[in-house]
């Protein structure tokens, strides 16, 4: 029974309440995980709220381009900047965690190893791309702070659809495990 337990920790197996029969007859929600079993559901929790604060930032700082572009204003574009700056580095402090409590679950705890998992490399790849994502908003900042963007508030307002998609994508790797 602890080994369909750690499948269910894993997200591998369907959930069974009952670890015993006395648990069931007491409880038929009980379940019994180990600690290390419990300790990877922390970790995966702490995961998930650092990929969203992590993704809060990349749907705002595009934003925040967007009204730089339409700016001509010196004092409001100094306070735009502020704010990307700021911005930018919370999405950076945030990154880190995210991605060591990813790769925790993943090496650490197994998540996705195995035969039919390959949504794990679609989902790393995923991540890879958000990572340069990331990478090339801090050298579009760099332009804004140094007064060289050539690019348009319409081209910003797209680029800023590339963080929903690859949630999305994301999410139904991980949620559904089309491969």
């Amino acid at each position: 029974m602890q080994g369909n337990t750690v499948a269910q920790a894993r997200g591998n197996a369907p959930r069974n309440p009952c670890s015993t029969m006395a648990k069931c007859a007491n409880n038929p929600f009980a379940t019994t995980l180990t600690l290390k079993e419990s300790r990877m559901l922390w970790i995966k929790s702490l995961h998930i709220v650092f990929v969203a604060s992590w993704f809060a930032g990349l749907f705002y700082l595009p934003r925040i381009f967007v009204n730089l572009a339409m700016e001509s204003e010196p004092i409001a574009t100094t306070r735009l900047i502020m704010m990307a700056r700021k911005l930018f580095r919370f999405m950076t402090i945030i990154a880190i965690p995210a991605v060591i409590f990813g790769l925790w679950l993943w090496l650490g705890y197994g998540i996705g190893k195995g035969p039919g998992n390959g949504w794990l490399h679609a989902k790393l790849a995923v991540v890879l791309l958000m990572l340069g994502y990331h990478h090339a908003c801090g050298l579009m900042l760099k332009k804004f702070e140094l007064g060289r963007n050539t690019r348009s508030h319409t081209w910003f307002r797209w680029f800023n659809e590339i963080p929903v998609i690859a949630l999305l994508v994301a999410v139904v790797l991980v949620v559904v495990k089309p491969f």
